[in-house]
């Protein structure tokens, strides 16, 4: 048999990449660090670990065990989370992950509702881009991910979504925009995340013409700064221009295009009645109907 805590050790010693970053992280010292590794090592009969210059590195076998123990301690953690639920929901805890400019607008609202109502439930939230939030989803280190699609209908077989905001994308220049991307074909262009920027391709090329993208950062208030110096223009979901919007710029909705915000779940219904309060609590702070879960 593993020992759990030995096994949160290597996991932080692969995430952080340093024993010293993992004692840090795990409120450890150094040397209990390394007495864990070792142990897990003698447990397991492998070697997990070994020297590099001044520090160390995970072998093969040592990746392996992390990646898959990661999986484990996320699962553990959520069924910590759902019995505490099931306890009721003035205790345990409820976790979301969610991206940027969801943080930056009804998140907090949604965290402020759920404290109100329920005040023993603790909740935690953590910033991640939807793909990343996902992985989180599916491994147990969160209940609900706030993430967004261009596709409504693209579905994961084992992800349960429910539509939280439709968003228009805006124009946004640092003159008088208007809503024609074709007047803009020769611009520079500023492209945001992976899947923004894709989707900015798409809207282009409908518009007839291929932009030329000088600047890409994941960073909306970056952006802004970028176009309000004159470096370019760029399309931005609606929710970024909430969160953070330069006085410097101008912007104008783009027709036909819209960004759908969701509050995702995995695993079985029903959901245990925190994960079901924060679900409520986020469908409430963005102001939309309650719609079933969809997917699963």
């Amino acid at each position: 048999m593993l020992d759990v805590s030995r096994l949160r050790v290597l996991v932080a010693v692969a995430r952080t990449g340093s024993v010293t970053a993992a004692a840090k992280e795990l409120h450890y010292s150094q040397p209990s660090v390394s007495h864990h590794l070792a142990r897990l090592e003698a447990e397991t009969g492998a070697k997990l670990v070994q020297r590099a210059g001044r520090g160390i590195r995970l072998t093969e076998a040592g990746r392996t065990l992390a990646e898959r123990g990661a999986e484990i301690l996320g699962r553990l953690d959520a069924a910590e989370a759902e019995l505490s639920a099931h306890v009721g929901l003035d205790q345990g805890r409820v976790r979301l992950a969610a991206f940027p400019s969801a943080l930056g607008t009804f998140v907090p609202r949604a965290a402020s509702l759920l404290a109100e109502r329920h005040p023993g439930l603790r909740v935690s939230l953590t910033e991640a881009e939807p793909p990343e939030a996902v992985r989180m989803l599916r491994a147990g280190y969160v209940d609900v991910a706030v993430i967004f699609r261009y596709d409504p209908g693209t579905e994961e077989d084992d992800i349960r979504t429910r539509r939280l905001l439709d968003e228009p994308s805006h124009l946004v220049t640092a003159e008088a925009a208007e809503p024609d991307l074709a007047a803009y074909a020769d611009a520079e262009w500023i492209a945001g995340c992976d899947r923004c920027r894709l989707h900015l391709l798409e809207m282009c090329e409908r518009a007839g013409f291929s932009p030329r993208v000088s600047f890409t950062t994941d960073d909306f208030v970056a952006v802004q700064a970028l176009v309000a110096a004159g470096l370019g223009v760029t399309a931005l979901p609606a929710l970024t221009l909430r969160a953070a919007r330069n006085p410097d710029v101008h912007t104008v909705a783009l027709p036909g295009s819209t960004r759908y915000v969701l509050a995702a779940t995995y695993g079985e219904p029903p959901e245990p009645p925190a994960t079901a309060a924060l679900i409520d609590a986020l469908i409430e702070s963005t102001g939309t109907e309650p719609s079933p879960l969809v997917g699963g």
